[in-house]
C-alpha cells in the first residue's frame, strides 16, 4: 500500500513539472514575440558607466577605479577585454 501511494505521488509531481515547463514555454515564446526582448538577466551598468569606468583605468588603478565607480574588478576586467578583443578584428 506505501509503494502505491509513493507511486501516486510520484506521479501527480512529475505532472506538475510538465505543466510548469509547458508554461513556461508559452510564456518565454509570448515574450519573444516583443522586439525588445532580451533573454536573461539585465545589465546592472550601463555603456557609458562602463566607457568612463575604462577612461578612469587610463590614470588609476582596478581598485581606485572600483571605489570610484562602485564597477567590480571582475566586471572592468572583462570589459576592458572585450573592448580589446573588438578593436584587433
Amino acid at each position: 500500500m506505501g509503494r502505491l501511494i509513493l507511486r501516486m505521488l510520484s506521479a501527480i509531481a512529475e505532472f506538475d513539472r510538465d505543466m510548469i515547463v509547458e508554461r513556461l514555454a508559452e510564456g518565454k515564446a509570448i515574450a519573444k514575440q516583443n522586439p525588445d526582448f532580451r533573454e536573461g538577466r539585465p545589465k546592472k551598468f550601463t555603456k557609458k558607466q562602463v566607457t568612463h569606468a575604462l577612461q578612469l583605468l587610463k590614470t588609476n588603478s582596478y581598485t581606485q577605479v572600483e571605489e570610484i565607480t562602485g564597477i567590480s574588478k571582475s566586471t572592468l576586467i572583462r570589459a576592458k577585454r572585450e573592448v580589446t578583443k573588438g578593436g584587433k578584428q
